[in-house]
């Protein structure tokens, strides 16, 4: 079909002036648009602007799909479609550049506007205030959009609101899960969060005591943590998160290092003694080990970890990770045999070697068993 407006256009359009010629004009007129003069653009828009107020629906559909596309397209032509039903409006939506973030923000927050905060959610790139204003509207299927879509600009505030008001939402946090990338704060409160879920289950099963539930949900939630750091410069922004929230208790930490993860050790006695980590590291590895019980009781940690947490450094200095089938576990059991021959010594006594069950012990021994 001859895409180039015509005379015999012209005369058709007034001589015939029903829906599919109407249609098939605006087509044509909205094809052309940047490759026209000046002068015909000027007239071509001119005819866009009475073209969106076209009673037939399927004329301004017409049009938009020749122009949601279209950078060049008038503002005020670009804003009517984009008000317009959804036929009309969410294509515009969707891809216009011409929408500004004003102008997205007003129509998210306009009466009946579901549909249209889902196609905003969906554009190629979703301004940060834009986010916010999506994440305020309390619709759930916008918000699972946004989370999902890679180009929206989500900040860790904008991530933990979402959390806040739709953590129950399974749409939303299977978004939160699989976005690529995720602070370590936000995966955090996400795992506490299923915890949490988790728990309730749990509680409701008559052969599980409370706190039989409660070790469980502890060694999964740290475990699942301790998962989220790879390396130092992942560990420290993870531990800072855990302090702040509180959860940066000894259990964790020892559970770290038994499982030779060093950095987020360091990263954990240095923010709880507010030291450098540099000057943590070199405490942590004294060779005349005073520097290390220093260090320690300025942390503050409880005295019953003292033993435990001594051997796990003097394990970690003697036995590296090979790479082989199993390495960590062998770390954990060289470990823990240290852990008995201390407490052996100090004259305690434990029934397995188990962590579990060791750390469940060391919370239950008072700070005398380290001869203070």
């Amino acid at each position: 079909m001859d895409q180039m407006l015509n005379e015999e256009d012209v005369t058709r359009l007034l001589s015939h002036p029903d829906g599919e010629t109407r249609i098939e004009i605006a087509g044509k007129i909205a094809s052309q648009h940047q490759g026209l003069s000046s002068h015909e653009r000027k007239v071509a828009e001119d005819i866009f602007r009475l073209m969106v107020r076209d009673a037939e629906v399927r004329v301004r559909e017409a049009l938009v799909r020749q122009l949601k596309d279209n950078p060049t397209v008038p503002h005020d032509v670009a804003l009517a479609l984009a008000h317009d039903v959804d036929d009309v409006s969410l294509p515009m939506l969707q891809s216009s550049e011409v929408l500004t973030d004003e102008d997205l923000v007003e129509i998210i927050h306009s009466q009946g506007a579901e549909s249209k905060q889902v196609a905003v959610a969906s554009r190629h790139t979703v301004s940060s205030c834009v986010a916010d204003a999506l994440v305020e509207t309390g619709n759930e299927d916008a918000v699972a959009t946004l989370v999902s879509n890679e180009g929206a600009d989500l900040n860790e505030s904008t991530l933990s609101h979402v959390v806040d008001r739709y953590g129950e939402s399974e749409s939303v946090g299977k978004s939160l899960v699989e976005r690529k990338s995720l602070p370590v704060s936000i995966a955090e409160r996400l795992l506490t969060q299923v915890s949490e879920n988790l728990r309730h289950h749990l509680l409701a099963r008559r052969d599980l005591s409370p706190e039989a539930v409660a070790a469980v949900m502890i060694q999964a939630r740290e475990l699942a943590v301790l998962g989220l750091s790879n390396s130092a410069s992942e560990a420290a922004p993870l531990v800072d998160h855990l302090y702040q929230v509180g959860r940066l208790t000894p259990s964790i930490i020892l559970r770290a290092i038994s499982m030779g993860d060093m950095p987020f050790f360091e990263a954990a006695l240095a923010e709880l003694a507010r030291i450098k980590v540099e000057n943590c590291r070199t405490l942590i590895h004294d060779a005349g080990k005073r520097g290390f019980e220093a260090l320690f009781d300025k942390a503050g940690l409880p005295r019953p970890f003292f033993a435990a947490m001594r051997a796990a450094v003097d394990v970690s200095s003697e036995m590296e990770y090979d790479g082989r089938p199993h390495d960590r576990e062998r770390f954990s059991r060289r470990m823990i045999e240290r852990i008995l021959t201390q407490y052996g010594d100090l004259g305690v006594e434990f029934e397995n070697d188990d962590l579990e069950y060791l750390l469940a012990k060391l919370n239950r021994l008072p700070a005398s068993v380290m001869g203070q």
